[in-house]
């Protein structure tokens, strides 16, 4: 079994149903949901919306290597209904990320692990120090908390704001 950290996020819909249920479509799919973090809010990141996202990590441990999680993972994603464009981020039901799979570090056309962009996202870091924050990032070299306090993303003008669940 490997530990691996999900980021999961969306903006569109009843966003805190939307991560319950992309947690319950992984649990249904060998996935064990070890730890959950709080849900953060936060302003779109990489383009503009008035929809504001939720953001959430979670822990899991799975027998599925990292190629079939991102499968599985992009499967909840049309499944929930998330639609893709071409033009680059945009507002989503749902997205699911894999942040971490164990401490691997893999560089292929369809997956980059560890994700590349979540030591400069503080809506990832956040709730990922919430629930790992001594987990070291195994190219970087450096814990979540490290990260976070390095992050020129800060939620100075509300870009993060806890919510409860």
């Amino acid at each position: 079994m490997v530990t691996a950290y999900l980021g999961l996020g969306t903006n569109i819909g009843d966003r805190a149903k939307n991560l319950a249920c992309a947690r319950d479509r992984l649990a249904e799919r060998l996935v064990i949901i070890e730890s959950v973090s709080p849900v953060y809010i936060s302003k779109p990141w990489g383009f503009k919306s008035d929809h504001d996202f939720y953001n959430q990590v979670i822990a899991t441990k799975t027998k599925v290597d990292a190629f079939d999680l991102l499968d599985l993972a992009q499967e909840i994603e049309n499944i929930m209904g998330r639609l893709r464009s071409m033009k680059g981020y945009s507002d989503r039901i749902i997205d699911i990320d894999i942040l971490f799979y164990g401490n691997e570090i893999i560089s292929s056309k369809p997956l980059i692990i560890p994700h590349p962009l979540l030591h400069k996202r503080i809506f990832v870091l956040q709730p990922m120090a919430d629930i790992a924050p001594g987990f070291i990032h195994p190219v970087l070299n450096k814990t979540i908390k490290e990260l976070m306090e390095e992050c020129g993303d800060r939620p100075l003008k509300g870009a993060v704001t806890r919510i409860p669940l």
